[in-house]
């Protein structure tokens, strides 16, 4: 081998062992990173939500009798025949007559609106269910702040799962999920 060949492999030499040793001296910095980052404060990120829901209810409710004798005949009728036999006791001849009709139509009005009455108080309850739409607000945490110590750098950082002690640490970047 002539001297400009060994000069050749020696400089290739020296460059790879220059090389080996600046990546070795990398890797030594890299390994002296840390690998975690310490978790100094967690905070939940907390957002309310409505959530419809339907809410029913039984009701007793009164509602007026339907009428069995909606013209009010009945009392119509019973009033006529009392108020006659009421009118029927006064006067005499034909005075008597007159009492008596007089009579029968006060009596029949009388027990026309005597029966209206009873039958306006004659009521009927049932019991119905109400329903009715309702919001129900709930807190729902959705992610979490993350406040962590990487050396002597504080960052903050939001993760959707709530983290432990420490966070993982890549390449000089805290790692989230």
């Amino acid at each position: 081998m002539n001297t400009s060949g060994i000069i050749a492999l020696t400089a290739v030499g020296t460059l790879a062992v220059a090389g080996i040793g600046y990546g070795g001296y990398q890797a030594l910095q890299q390994n002296d990173a840390p690998a975690f980052a310490d978790v100094t404060h967690v905070e939940p990120i907390v957002r309310q939500v409505d959530t419809p829901r339907e809410v029913c209810r039984d009701v007793a409710v009164q509602r007026q009798a339907e009428p069995r004798d909606g013209a009010r005949a009945t009392g119509t009728i019973l009033g006529a025949v009392v108020g006659g036999v009421v009118g029927h006791q006064f006067g005499g001849g034909s005075g008597k007559d007159l009492a008596t009709a007089g009579g029968a139509v006060a009596g029949g009005y009388a027990g026309n609106q005597i029966q209206k009455g009873m039958q306006e108080r004659n009521v009927v309850t049932s019991t119905e269910q109400r329903c009715e739409m309702v919001n129900e607000t709930r807190s729902e945490t959705v992610g979490y702040e993350v406040t962590y110590l990487l050396g002597d750098e504080e960052g903050t950082v939001e993760m959707k799962e709530q983290p432990g002690d420490r966070l993982r640490v890549e390449n000089g970047k805290v790692i989230t999920d």
